[in-house]
Order: structure tokens, then C-alpha cells, then sequence
């Protein structure tokens, strides 16, 4: 095991209609909130009327920015950043999936610092994140998740994306965790199917990618993180199937937050190459994360973890999809079947050609997956360093 430092300072309130808590939970941060929320969505639902009324029984002001698109833009924070300092905002609310909570993240960021948001994205051209990164000052955070997903909602980063460039990655720092996450599984009741089956995925993608990579002696969060794929994939189809079933979409709620708060890959360390090859896809593509994930990931295990590290993916395959085989490569090649019957199953198998992505355009972006995911090293960090031509050949393997 690695020697690690975790911290998890965010305080998780968790349960059934604890949404209307919120106004108790905020009114100790602050007087004035900005509401930072995607365009529709949280207001159809009600969720936005739900918590504007605690707020205002707790005696908390708010104004809300409604303007949140996914894959959240960096020109639309510098905005929202700037109203916070001329609304006066001493605190930022995430409420919705993981857009509006990475987006609250990098507004708080914008309000105190002033700068634009694109600086400070890990990887872009400028070189500025060096300087930047990891961020100590913003505006305190609360979050309040509608999606079981991103994990967004107790963590210390967020992903951003510069349309203007197509640079899409990751922000992080220790004033970027929640002081408050409230989960309330109710809230997730209302999501759409695919959005559900594509937020497993991103549970399931968040757990795996350091399991692959990682060091192989940390027992502890090895079992850690297979119970919480297991989770993610005991409870998907349930919660597809019954959207109002409070176990299965209470247990995704819970695993989202666990699988990247910290706790899974203290020790063990690893890399997310698949993250970032799917950054690359939804800069240019505005696709949804969690359906670019599905897409990559079985080329990505039978091109890259079947040849480095078969007895990873057959441990995964035993402890999380029940596959029997003695054999590791048997079993690392029963794995990735099994997985892609789950995608099957859930609705996330997918080609790149079939979300509409050009094959012209594949070359293009393995290469700024490799300039941007491997922050100038030349490679992307994995089992072994990837070169643009292997990523080239992941893209293409998925392509239809």
C-alpha cells in the first residue's frame, strides 16, 4: 500500500426529504446564496421552489443562475462568477447533477479570485493551471445532487470545459470541497433512464480506472471499491426499471459519493486515462459523459488492461460480475463480456459513428487527449504511458 494523506472534510446529510432541511443546513454559511442550477430541469421537478422556500424560512436570500448547460462552459462561470460579486453571494449551492455542482465549484473559484475559469483548467495551452492549481480560496460550497453520477457533490474538484479551445479537464483544491453535501435520494426520482444508466457508468468508470492502474497491494480499498461496483451494478437496472424504487436509488446515490470522495483509491493510487479520453470527446462533441464512457471502456480493457494486467480484470471480473473462470485470461475476457451485457442491459452500449462523431476527427483527438490528459508529458498516463497512436486505436476500435 502507498503511503497516502485522505481528506474528507464535507459533512453528508443523507435521506428521505432532507432537502427541506436546507435553509437550517445553509443558514450557517452565510446570508446570501447563489443558486447555481441547470436551465429546466430542477424547476419542472419543483426542487428549485422546495429549496428557495427553506432558504427563505431560514431567513437566507438567494438568487439563482438558471444557466447551466452540461458540460458546463467555461464563459457561462466567468458569468455566473460575476454576479455572485454583484449580488453580494458569501456562499454558492450546486443543485442537479454533476454540471451545476462542478459549476458551482468554479463560480465560487471566479467570485473570489476574479479570473476566468479556462486558467485554471488542468492541461490547457496557457500553462497557467501550474501556477494555479491546487485552488485554496472561493467561496464556501454546499451541494445538492438530483443525479447519482458525477460523486461531485463531496469532493475537491471539478471538470470544466472551454468550448472557445475544445479543452475540456479537471480543476481541483482543498477550497473547492463541499462544506455541506445534503443527499436526498427523492430528488433522483424524476431522472430519465438514460440519464441513470449513463450515471452508472460514470459511478462504475470512477471506481474502476484506479483499480486497473493502480498499486496491486491495497487490499482494504480493493475490496472497498469492488463493493461499490457491485452496488453500481446491482442497482442500476432496478432504478431504470422503477424510478421511484427509494433503495436502488438511494444505494446509487450513496456509491456515487463513495467512489470519489477519496476513500476507494488512498493507497493504491492509479490513473483515468479513460476520463480523459472521454473529455476529449465531449469537448468536441457535447455528448453525454457517462455514454462516451460506456463507449471507450470495453476497447479499453481488451487493447490495454487484458495485455498489462489480465489478473486485475479477472479479479474484477470474479468480485463484481461473478465470473468463474481459474484462468485470469479467461477470466479477464469473461469480464469484459459480462460488462458489455450490463451496458447491453442498462441501454449504454454504443459507437462513437452512432452519437455522431466524424472519423476525420479521431486523429484530431487523440492528440488532445495526450496534450491535455497527459499535461505535456507526451503521453497518457495508464497501465503503461499511451502514445497518440494507441489512443488513436481505442477510438477507432468503438468507432461502429
Amino acid at each position: 500500500m502507498l503511503n497516502f494523506s485522505l481528506h474528507t472534510p464535507t459533512r453528508i446529510v443523507f435521506g428521505q426529504g432532507e432537502v427541506d432541511r436546507a435553509g437550517d443546513v445553509i443558514k450557517e454559511f452565510g446570508k446570501k446564496v447563489l443558486i447555481v442550477t441547470g436551465r429546466s430541469s430542477t424547476k419542472k421537478t419543483g426542487v428549485l421552489d422546495r429549496v428557495v422556500r427553506s432558504l427563505q424560512k431560514a431567513g437566507v436570500a438567494s438568487f439563482v443562475f438558471d444557466r447551466v448547460e452540461p458540460n458546463p462552459r467555461a464563459q457561462t462561470v466567468d458569468e455566473a462568477g460575476r454576479l455572485a460579486r454583484e449580488e453580494h453571494c458569501d456562499l454558492v449551492l450546486g443543485l442537479g447533477g454533476g454540471s451545476a455542482m462542478d459549476a458551482a465549484k468554479a463560480i465560487a473559484t471566479v467570485a473570489v479570485s476574479t479570473r476566468p475559469i479556462r486558467e485554471y483548467i488542468r492541461g490547457n495551452s496557457t500553462g497557467l493551471w501550474q501556477q494555479l492549481l491546487p485552488i485554496q480560496e472561493a467561496l464556501p460550497i454546499v451541494t445538492i445532487p438530483t443525479l447519482a453520477a458525477t460523486g461531485s457533490e463531496a469532493n475537491g474538484g471539478a471538470v470544466i470545459t472551454n468550448w472557445e479551445t475544445k479543452e475540456k479537464a479537471g480543476i481541483n483544491g482543498p477550497a473547492l470541497f463541499p462544506k455541506v453535501a445534503i443527499l436526498d435520494p427523492e430528488l433522483t426520482y424524476t431522472v430519465p433512464a438514460n440519464y441513470t444508466a449513463d450515471g452508472a457508468v460514470d459511478i462504475f468508470t470512477h471506481l474502476y480506472e484506479g483499480y486497473v492502474t493502480g498499486d496491486e497491494h491495497a487490499n482494504v480499498q480493493d475490496e472497498i471499491t469492488e463493493a461499490l461496483m457491485r452496488n453500481a451494478v446491482l442497482f442500476a437496472k432496478p432504478a431504470i426499471d422503477d424510478p421511484q424504487n427509494y433503495e436502488a436509488r438511494a444505494h446509487l446515490l450513496w456509491t456515487s459519493t463513495l467512489a470519489l470522495v477519496g476513500i476507494a483509491n488512498a493507497g493504491r493510487g492509479g490513473s483515468f486515462p479513460v476520463h480523459a479520453m472521454e473529455h476529449t470527446l465531449s469537448a468536441h462533441y457535447d455528448i453525454s459523459h457517462g455514454r462516451g464512457l460506456a463507449i471507450l471502456t470495453p476497447a479499453y480493457f481488451a487493447t490495454v488492461i487484458k495485455q498489462d494486467r489480465p489478473q486485475r480484470l479477472a479479479r474484477l471480473g470474479r468480485r463484481v460480475f461473478d465470473v468463474i473462470c481459474k484462468d485470469d485470461e479467461q477470466a479477464a475476457q469473461a469480464a469484459i463480456e459480462a460488462m458489455v451485457r450490463w451496458f447491453k442491459e442498462i441501454g449504454t452500449y454504443d459507437t462513437l459513428k452512432n452519437v455522431g462523431v466524424k472519423r476525420s476527427d479521431l486523429e484530431m483527438m487523440a492528440q488532445e487527449t495526450v496534450r491535455i490528459g497527459g499535461l505535456g508529458q507526451g503521453t497518457l498516463a495508464a497501465t503503461h504511458p499511451l502514445s497518440e497512436q494507441e489512443v488513436r486505436a481505442i477510438y477507432e476500435a468503438v468507432y461502429e
